[in-house]
């Protein structure tokens, strides 16, 4: 019940079958669960006696992590603030998933900064591909671009380190964190399914801004020399040259198994295999 004669509060996303399903409240229950402290589950006290140039990898990989997170974090913090308090759940999950990235933020910045007083590079390319996802001001298409595509790539890279990081500590760092983009992932795709039931001709608009990210981003160089070698490095274990073009071939195995991936979450929510495999590969270089 609202007594009459208050004034009216303007939600832009106020279409709950859009952006509701009866999902929603499990996830976010699922969501509340799992969070962690990083000061218990983390054990910082680990020794890390990495040579110099796989420390200085993981630095440069952590600093991608960082500026990716921070867009992750930015993007659903917006939106929460356009939801209607009637959907509630919507809204709680968006906050959660904001608390993640920061909670990411923080770990990524730990582990970069444990042996070392600065991060690494930040590049054009990263940075424009990153600004597109900000400025995409359709709750919709910002979910699929950054999380079903994006935030699903990224549990790519994140399994990969798990595989390939040379520290313990590392790699239960990146465990924690591809758990986190899971629900992530799952929470995009309960949305946008929900709402291509309702107006299956989103299908068009969600290939449409695909292709209008792709062409924004055609000058870009993608993913950084620096994060790719620095990738590669720690696939290879050290830096001879068998060692080299077995990590090389490491990483160019992490890009095929990202884009099986975005194909099948793009024909999950309805696109055919052939097109779903053509805007996959539009998907930025740089993964998110």
């Amino acid at each position: 019940m609202v007594e009459p004669g208050i004034a009216g509060f303007y939600f832009p996303l106020q279409h709950g079958e859009h952006i509701w399903t009866s999902r929603m409240a499990a996830l976010y229950r699922r969501a509340a669960a799992a969070q962690w402290n990083p000061d218990t589950a983390i054990d910082w006290q680990q020794k890390i006696n990495n040579p110099p140039e796989i420390e200085d990898a993981v630095v440069q990989v952590m600093t991608y992590l960082i500026e990716n997170e921070t867009a992750a974090l930015l993007i659903p913090a917006r939106f929460a603030s356009q939801v209607h308090p009637q959907y509630y759940e919507v809204m709680q999950l968006l906050a959660i998933q904001a608390a993640d990235e920061a909670r990411h933020i923080e770990v990524f910045t730990r582990r970069a900064k444990l042996n070392r007083d600065v991060l690494g590079l930040s590049t054009a390319g990263g940075q424009a591909s990153l600004k597109t996802l900000i400025d995409e001001s359709d709750f919709s298409l910002a979910t699929l671009l950054l999380s079903v595509l994006g935030e699903g790539s990224f549990l790519s890279l994140l399994h990969f380190l798990r595989s390939y990081a040379p520290d313990q500590l590392t790699r239960q760092i990146c465990r924690l964190a591809a758990k986190d983009e899971a629900r992530h992932v799952i929470f995009a795709m309960t949305h946008l399914t929900a709402a291509l039931q309702n107006e299956p001709a989103l299908l068009v608009k969600f290939a449409a801004a695909i292709r209008r990210r792709h062409d924004e981003l055609t000058s870009t160089a993608g993913l950084n020399e620096e994060v790719f070698y620095s990738l590669t490095l720690l696939a290879a274990g050290d830096s001879k040259a068998e060692a080299i073009a077995q990590g090389y071939r490491a990483v160019k195995r992490l890009e095929r198994s990202m884009h099986i991936g975005r194909v099948r979450r793009l024909v999950q929510l309805g696109f055919n295999g052939k097109d779903a495999r053509a805007l996959s590969e539009l998907h930025t270089r740089n993964f998110m």
